[in-house]
């Protein structure tokens, strides 16, 4: 169960959520972003059936006024803390699909941007091979910090990979890892992945966010991925120049 749940009325997606990196992406620097936290999900549900454009009155930091975006420099939204410690965000590019792959991650630490990791290029490789590669790397660092006693959430753009490991897999491998329909693609790294999330599954939140929707921390994993591309790197290994936002989000996009 999440510790909160965020209504977003106005912004650049709205919903619930019950990640602060993924919401705060979504309304800082929105001209007139209206949200607020929840303690319980009912109490969200009933806030954001209510009303998409309702304001948010009361909530701290909240806006009913449009303000200019760039009217002063980008800052979080609100002070309030992130569900988890560590949030991990993937992704997977290939270009053209099949083509040159590879694979991108962004670690949030208390929801702060701490490190952005970047490799497994693969010159033969597929978008699908890409994100699996790149959720099971998230895996073996959360598994890191969950040793720790620190709470992690991971974050996938993509449907598949996140339901090859934690739901297809169950399936496959009471069925001697086979399917009905053929071969199952992108077995091993399938398999690895599996084991491990079903070894931290009780303590890790892995959820599916939405692409090139502006969120932060996707967008950088995607910029990580089309690097790898460039860089042809084969590790996986930790981006080493400085943590500039905006110099990032100005590299190629996937």
């Amino acid at each position: 169960m999440a510790s909160k749940y965020y209504v977003v009325w106005a912004g650049r997606e709205t919903g619930i959520f019950t990640s602060w990196p993924q919401t705060k992406a979504l309304v800082d620097g929105f001209a007139g972003a209206r949200y607020k936290s929840f303690k319980t999900q009912a109490e969200a549900e009933a806030a954001f059936g209510a009303g998409k454009g309702q304001s948010a009155a009361g909530s701290k930091g909240t806006s009913s006024k449009a303000k200019p975006a760039a009217s002063k420099p980008s800052k979080p939204a609100v002070s309030e803390q992130p569900d988890s410690d560590i949030d991990i965000y993937t992704d997977g590019g290939c270009e053209p699909n099949p083509g040159e792959a590879g694979s991108g991650l962004a670690l949030y630490k208390k929801g702060e941007l701490a490190e952005l990791w970047y490799g497994l290029y693969n010159p033969k490789g597929t978008n699908n091979t890409a994100e699996l590669n790149a959720l099971h790397q998230a895996l073996l660092m959360a598994r890191q910090y969950l040793e720790q006693g620190l709470r992690v959430h991971i974050h996938s753009d993509s449907q598949y990979a996140i339901k090859c490991i934690s739901l297809w897999a169950y399936g496959w491998k009471a069925n001697g890892w086979r399917r009905k329909t053929g071969e199952i693609a992108n077995l091993s790294v399938i398999q690895e992945a599996h084991e491990l999330y079903d070894s931290l599954k009780d303590k890790l939140k892995l959820s599916h966010v939405a692409a090139h929707v502006g969120i932060e921390g996707n967008e950088l994993a995607d910029r990580m991925s089309i690097y790898t591309i460039e860089s042809k790197e084969t590790r996986f290994s930790r981006y080493q120049q400085p943590l500039d936002v905006p110099a990032l989000l100005a590299m190629r996009a996937g």
